[in-house]
């Protein structure tokens, strides 16, 4: 039998890899293979912690290749071209990959299906990433859901299929390898090293993703429906940058889940499993409207937001990334989000909503600012969040529900030890104060150390003012006012 090509990409794993699974069924070697088409991605090129995962990723997916007599073929390209000569140079009669589904990755499978398909090649493509094709669930008149709660029902009715595990033995591989690129001739390390956090918080890989998974499901889900609001304790699985990579695959984390479940039927008894395979259902559903909705990274979903009045303001925006607006429970989370690449997602909404709502700034830089700095930088995902919090995507949070940031960082942070530990210069605070330092007495500033303007900033804006002005300019965008 000829050599298979398997085309890796957000499937970085050996476990449940559905291409690479039927690559080793078709008997013959197998070529694994990953290439660096950047210009491929479209306007939504990888960010600097997403090449910073992705290399740790790859490395690690190479180990383990070896480990089974394989290894991983890196190259850097127009996919196209790449595999074409890799066709050519390595006999191959055959290319499988993994389907990918935003935007200008679709578009570049279908071209690339149809150039191979026409040359001879056979192509197969599977379902990696996700519990549920997005053609594959659509409401009561066979359109695409909007709307959560009906979606999520409606999955809930269909069977999940198995994970397929790695069978024991060597994955065969070729005679002779094709010539690979070194891993450092990607350049997807940073050359500012700001990624000592990164490195100190993460370890990629599929062990990691796996390891990560057992530790969440024995200690951490039965408490999951309680504690994952809360940003000072560790109360979530962190599970989305392996997702994202596809180290570990959404069809494991439903049989892990299930697994621990003594319920006959579809969705687990315990309520921690119900609401954690909830939080994997939002994820589906952010691919099913990204699927279908293909301009919602760009565009909102809701036409009237076209005409928001949004306000540019640079300086207020670089405010807010650094984590200097003087609301403590915004800033704990660009700092966070800073140092390690990831942001709790109760804290993820309290800092959106203060960037569209406070400074009526647009969800769009909001976009592509976590876009630029999450390990877990999801197009989906990252559309999903920005659009509901703005108010102008599917199922979206009215725009008129503002959050305050003092009330919400009192309610998940009440003793103030998340804030305490991003944001340290108001660590001496107490928790009556540390979500509103402008309210504390001045000897009790004094005494923790702290002098507004100084140590910490002021606040940017007056929450009560900001919710006026932001529901000023809603009211004006519907009355169809500039």
């Amino acid at each position: 039998m000829s050599a298979t090509i398997v085309w890796l990409r957000q499937d970085l794993r050996l476990r449940d890899n559905p291409a690479l699974s039927a690559a080793r069924q078709r008997g013959g070697p197998v070529l694994p293979v990953y290439i660096w088409d950047e210009a491929g991605e479209g306007a939504w090129r990888p960010g600097a912690a997403t090449r910073w995962w992705l290399h740790h990723s790859l490395q690690r997916l190479d180990v383990s290749l070896r480990a089974v007599g394989s290894r991983l073929v890196l190259a850097a390209g127009p996919a196209d071209e790449i595999l074409s000569t890799l066709l050519k140079k390595t006999g191959a009669t055959a290319v499988y990959w993994n389907r990918r589904y935003e935007p200008a990755a679709i578009d570049r499978d279908i071209a690339l299906q149809a150039m191979l398909t026409a040359a001879g090649v056979e192509v197969k493509i599977f379902n990696a990433s996700l519990l549920f094709e997005p053609t594959a669930v659509r409401n009561k008149s066979g359109r695409p859901f909007q709307v959560f709660t009906p979606f999520w029902r409606h999955c809930q009715t269909l069977a999940v299929d198995a994970p397929v595990g790695w069978p024991a033995g060597k994955l065969p591989g070729p005679a002779r390898w094709p010539e690979s690129v070194e891993l450092a001739d990607l350049n997807l390390l940073p050359r500012l090293n700001w990624t000592d956090g990164l490195a100190a918080t993460w370890q990629p890989g599929e062990a990691a993703a796996l390891l990560r998974l057992k530790q969440f499901t024995r200690h951490t889900l039965d408490r999951y429906a309680d504690e994952r609001n809360r940003p000072d304790i560790a109360g979530t699985s962190a599970l989305s940058p392996h997702l994202h990579f596809g180290e570990i695959s959404p069809r494991q984390i439903w049989a892990a889940v299930r697994e621990l479940s003594r319920a006959g039927g579809v969705f687990p008894a315990s309520r921690g499993g119900q609401v954690f395979l909830t939080e994997v259902g939002w994820r589906e559903f952010a691919y099913h409207l990204l699927y279908h909705f293909p301009r919602t990274p760009d565009r909102p979903l809701r036409a009237e937001f076209s005409a928001f009045p949004w306000r540019k303001s640079a300086a207020q925006l670089r405010k807010w990334q650094q984590g200097l607006t003087g609301y403590p429970i915004v800033d704990a989370g660009m700092r966070q989000l800073w140092r390690t690449g990831w942001m709790h997602n109760r804290v993820r909404m309290i800092v959106a909503s203060f960037l569209v709502k406070h400074l009526r700034i647009s969800w769009r830089e909001g976009a592509a600012w976590f876009w630029d700095t999450l390990v877990d930088a999801d197009l989906a995902s990252n559309t999903l969040g920005w659009q509901w919090t703005a108010g102008c995507g599917a199922d979206a949070a009215p725009y008129f529900r503002i959050f305050n940031p003092v009330l919400q960082g009192e309610k998940f942070d009440a003793t103030g030890a998340y804030v305490r530990r991003w944001v340290p210069e108001l660590g001496r605070l107490s928790a009556e104060y540390i979500h509103k330092p402008w309210a504390a007495p001045a000897t009790v500033l004094a005494a923790a150390g702290v002098t507004l303007g100084r140590e910490y900033p002021q606040p940017m804006v007056v929450h009560g003012e900001a919710r006026v002005a932001a529901l000023t300019a809603w009211q004006e965008m519907r009355a169809g006012r500039p």
